[in-house]
């Protein structure tokens, strides 16, 4: 009997994914307009309040699965060089150098700074730990993305570089933003109209890295 219960209950659960997306305006823009995912208009969202995107010409992306924000720094900065890593397979993008390994894997940072091939101007990361039903477990698995993320963009930024992240209700947690506001001039939560407003995701922009010699 409690087979059939969760059986029924990931129906259900399917049904009203399923139900959501076709009703969401965002799904048929992003198919309207070639994005692989409504992900790309949080950060077309971010970029128009905060302009991250302005002259960067290093990026790196970090939990790029299924590309959609890559899409986007792909059309606004055709020549930026455009570095991206997912646990997940991601189809190629047209100028892209993709790595398919976990961020959380000791050789990961070297790989991705090697084949950026200088400092970054901007890091982003859309990445999120597969949940496992428990709220608590959850959000600590995320948010330990989040700050491998801040460590990284610490010692791949170039000065006056940023880093947007997405953390979980709450924003990034009071050593999270201290450690950024130490390393960033400019710290900030924002949630995009993207983003559902039953999801739980906000993110961070810390924006003016103060470089590795003042930090």
């Amino acid at each position: 009997m409690a087979q059939l219960r969760k059986r029924h209950g990931r129906k259900e659960s399917s049904k009203r994914w399923l139900e959501r997306q076709l009703n969401d305006p965002y799904v048929k823009r992003a198919h309207a307009d070639g994005y692989r995912s409504r992900a790309a208009y949080k950060l077309l969202e971010l970029d128009e309040r905060f302009g991250i995107l302005q002259g960067a010409e290093r990026i790196v992306d970090l939990g790029i699965a299924p590309g959609g924000w890559a899409q986007v720094v792909r059309r606004k900065l055709p020549r930026a060089q455009l570095v991206g890593i997912d646990l997940l397979p991601t189809d190629p993008i047209d100028g892209v150098a993709i790595l398919e390994m976990d961020f959380m894997d000791d050789a990961a940072p070297g790989k991705l700074r090697e084949a950026l091939g200088g400092d970054a101007d901007l890091i982003l990361s859309d990445m999120a730990a597969n949940t496992v039903g428990h709220k608590q477990t959850d959000h600590l698995r995320t948010m330990g993305l989040v700050e491998a993320a801040m460590w990284f963009a610490a010692e791949t930024l170039r000065p006056s570089g940023h880093f947007c992240a997405k953390v979980l209700a709450g924003g990034a947690d009071d050593t999270l933003v201290a450690e950024l506001k130490r390393n960033f001039k400019s710290v900030k939560h924002a949630k995009p109209p993207a983003s559902r407003k039953g999801s739980s995701e906000w993110y961070v922009v810390a924006k003016g890295f103060k470089g590795r010699s003042e930090g």
